[in-house]
């Protein structure tokens, strides 16, 4: 019994690994559940009877990879600006373009839409958890602009901004959001 619920755990990160890779390589539209069963080495009824359509399997495979995430940036501890920079350009450097591809197609697919909302969600509080020091001593609309200060410059667009669009090495773009983190405790 161990052996046989373990084999189906392995199966199931198996295939969220596999849809997660082929839906943030591409269009959402071009995904074939066909293409995801074989390379995961399942039968399209299996995708099926473990995901119902194509759209929970897409929500179950973007939880799989949020999860992920979650767990290394939880690891930030709170008020370290460097650390918690580094944890966040980590994500960013390995997973930032396959993410900005899904984006880029939220307004057409309800389901990418529902994920993106739910992330935008998620980091607005770990920002607000991570940076908590940094909006101390602040309160109401005051605390809101600090906040919504520090999710822009810890966003993933910024990070777009600053090392594709600019070609700003790593290094350089982390300090430069880190700054940015410190100068907004000094905001009104």
């Amino acid at each position: 019994m161990v052996a046989r619920a373990e084999a189906a755990a392995a199966t199931r990160e198996r295939m969220l690994a596999t849809a997660w890779r082929h839906f943030s390589d591409g269009p959402y539209e071009e995904v074939r559940l066909s293409a995801i069963a074989a390379d995961a080495g399942v039968t399209v009824q299996t995708l099926h009877s473990g995901f119902g359509t194509k759209d929970d399997l897409f929500v179950a495979a973007w939880r799989w990879f949020g999860t992920q995430e979650v767990t290394r940036r939880d690891a930030a501890p709170v008020g370290d600006v460097e650390v918690a920079v580094r944890l966040i350009y980590d994500s960013y450097e390995l997973h930032g373009d396959a993410v900005l591809r899904l984006l880029a197609q939220e307004e057409r697919i309800p389901a990418v839409r529902q994920m993106a909302d739910g992330g935008r969600a998620y980091h607005r509080g770990w920002v607000a958890r991570t940076f908590a020091p940094v909006l101390a001593g602040s309160s109401g609309a005051a605390r809101e602009r600090r906040l919504v200060a520090l999710v822009v410059a810890t966003d993933l667009l910024v990070w777009k901004l600053l090392r594709r669009d600019m070609s700003l090495g790593r290094a350089a773009a982390e300090r430069i959001v880190a700054e940015m983190v410190a100068t907004t405790k000094g905001a009104p």
